[in-house]
């Protein structure tokens, strides 16, 4: 545990940048080779709008690196956070109850937020709109999104008090788990089953991702399963009913077009179907 936090610590951007490129090539070459859906798309244009949001994401997180930093920096040296006033514990629980509230607050609470939150949604809205779901999806998120999401990052770092191992070890899990659960996989569902005790697994994100409610305000989860079995948004649907997108902009000029996608948070929105 010891070279993991001392690895965490010092983790190179150049080590965080190859586990982002070898997570997306790993399940995009599986997803080819066992897809849950034969996709009739131009597989490298849509990959290239995603990769250009997900740049965007990374570079929005770059530049305000400093800031979570400072964050972590400042709740160790003030003792502040909920890790500070716990009683010690082994360093392996320590570390889970770490990752486990930051999941929380980092995905899961800003993910619900976005949903019940109007000018929110109108940023969230992009990463839904995607009708073709891989792992190059993962980080489809509108640059305002990108900045909303960190700003719920930082307020994780200080609520929870988080070290800035324990953050970059976050990072890494969070990347690599949405690389994965939203990967155009199939699994057999009795591991698919078992793994959504534990964790977010491909056919429970997917479900969040079909294009009517209720189902899109459901499994909001990101890392772990547990939050939205203990808060009541867990939802199951049959892999084989599941059809992607977002009920409000299904036309392809509007989920297909990167010029488009970044207009979508200042257009006029439409009301979403309970169908």
């Amino acid at each position: 545990m010891n070279e993991l936090i001392a690895y965490f610590t010092t983790i190179p951007s150049s080590h965080r940048s190859l586990i982002l490129v070898t997570g997306i090539t790993f399940f995009w070459l599986v997803e080819n080779a066992f897809p849950l859906f034969n996709f009739k798309y131009k597989k490298w244009q849509h990959a290239g709008i995603n990769f250009f949001l997900t740049f965007t994401t990374i570079l929005i997180n770059f530049c305000l690196a400093f800031i979570l930093l400072q964050t972590a920096d400042w709740t160790v040296k003030h003792n502040f956070g909920i890790l500070h006033w716990i009683a010690k514990v082994p360093i392996a629980l320590y570390t889970l109850i770490g990752l486990l509230l930051l999941d929380l607050i980092g995905a899961y609470l800003v993910h619900l937020i976005e949903h019940k939150t109007k000018i929110l949604w109108r940023f969230h809205l992009i990463h839904h709109t995607d009708t073709w779901i891989d792992t190059t999806s993962a980080n489809r998120h509108h640059p305002g999104e990108s900045v909303i999401r960190f700003v719920f990052t930082t307020l994780g770092v200080l609520i929870v008090g988080a070290p800035m191992w324990m953050v970059f070890l976050y990072q890494t899990l969070s990347i690599v788990a949405t690389q994965f659960n939203h990967a155009n996989i199939v699994l057999p569902k009795k591991i698919d089953v078992l793994l959504s005790y534990f964790i977010v697994s491909p056919d429970m994100h997917k479900v969040h991702h079909h294009y009517t409610l209720p189902y899109t305000d459901s499994n909001y989860g990101n890392i772990f399963s547990v939050w939205d079995r203990l808060f009541g948004t867990f939802m199951t649907l049959p892999r084989e009913e599941i059809k992607y997108g977002i009920d409000t902009h299904m036309k392809e000029e509007e989920h297909n077009q990167l010029r488009n996608l970044l207009k979508i948070p200042f257009q006029k929105q439409r009301s979403p179907s309970n169908n």
